[in-house]
């Protein structure tokens, strides 16, 4: 028996996935998972949700001051999360 077709498990997960319409919401709830990571303790303490809704993240922040000096770094922070990732989850952030 010859495998001349042979492919790895984790292409066909990846195209499974896609073809479930899955791969999104997936990526999405990767990136919600990954804001402690990427932000750090201190500030995840003070994020009470977020949410994803049509490629933006709606983080809702505690502290007046830290949602001021984020919203100014914001683009790179989208950059950073998805890079985290792998992939363009997120277009932009709103702080509430």
């Amino acid at each position: 028996m010859k495998r001349n077709q042979a492919k790895s498990i984790g292409d066909l997960i990846r195209v499974y996935l896609r073809q479930e319409s899955l791969e999104t919401p997936l990526n999405e709830q990767r990136l919600v998972n990954a804001w402690g990571e990427v932000m750090g303790e201190t500030i995840l303490s003070y994020t009470k949700g977020l949410f994803i809704k049509n490629q933006v993240l709606y983080v809702h922040l505690t502290s007046a001051p830290l949602r001021q000096e984020l919203m100014m770094g914001r683009e790179m922070l989208v950059r950073n999360l998805n890079r985290h990732v792998g992939a363009t989850v997120i277009t932009n952030i709103v702080f509430r």
